[in-house]
């Protein structure tokens, strides 16, 4: 059995991530800005108003975990706020960027001292991050934020590799959930998190640093 800490755990991708491993037998610790009915009837361990991108809310999650190592972190939190040349909005951009960007690579910065030897770090970004898939253009904020949480990734994979922690950039696939809209071309939260959780326990100093789909596709940059 392994610790699981995930972030934005009360909804979409983050409980479905919180089901699947809860029954596979692992040990969860879930975390969120506040808890739904629907982490709540999980019976996990959740850890509620824990903001990534505050500073006192990330210390109070460090002294509530005690000594607890996490053996995988999943950081999942994010927001989505689509922006289109003629409606460019440059507050929503940088809120973007603090939340899916900077407050992604600060909470993995802060969290080091709880990881397991030879732990694992899961990035929740986006295949709207790659430079070489954008063939569609908009969405300013969302693309920039995701290219950047990337960037972040693999710096994290070459600076941590030599502590024995690997990381995995993913994109879970275009995913009916609350943040899309409930999409009617998108996959369920169930068959993106398989792949996803698959992604993780493939995950190795081999490949760390890879940019994945969470079907197993390796992503361009």
């Amino acid at each position: 059995m392994s610790t699981y800490l995930i972030t934005g755990a009360n909804r979409g991708i983050g409980l479905e991530l919180v089901r699947q491993l809860k029954d596979k037998g692992e040990d969860v610790i879930a975390t969120c800005r506040a808890v739904s009915p629907e982490l709540n009837a999980l019976s996990v361990r959740v850890e509620k108003d824990i903001d990534i991108t505050s500073g006192d809310s990330v210390v109070k999650l460090r002294q509530n975990l005690h000594d607890t190592k996490v053996d995988v972190l999943i950081q999942n939190a994010g927001i989505a706020e689509f922006n289109s040349l003629e409606n460019l909005d440059p507050e929503s951009i940088v809120r973007q960027f603090a939340v899916n960007a900077l407050s992604p690579l600060c909470f993995v910065q802060s969290m080091l001292s709880h990881l397991a030897k030879n732990a694992k770090i899961a990035l929740v970004s986006s295949r709207m991050g790659s430079i070489d898939d954008n063939n569609s253009g908009g969405s300013y904020g969302y693309r920039m934020s995701k290219a950047a949480l990337c960037m972040a990734g693999k710096s994290l994979s070459v600076d941590l590799k030599s502590k024995g922690i690997s990381v995995a950039i993913l994109h879970p696939g275009l995913v009916s959930t609350r943040m899309t809209g409930f999409t009617s071309n998108g996959i369920q939260p169930h068959e993106s998190v398989q792949g996803l959780i698959q992604r993780i326990d493939q995950l190795t100093l081999a490949n760390t640093g890879t940019f994945w789909h969470a079907n197993g596709e390796i992503l361009p940059w």
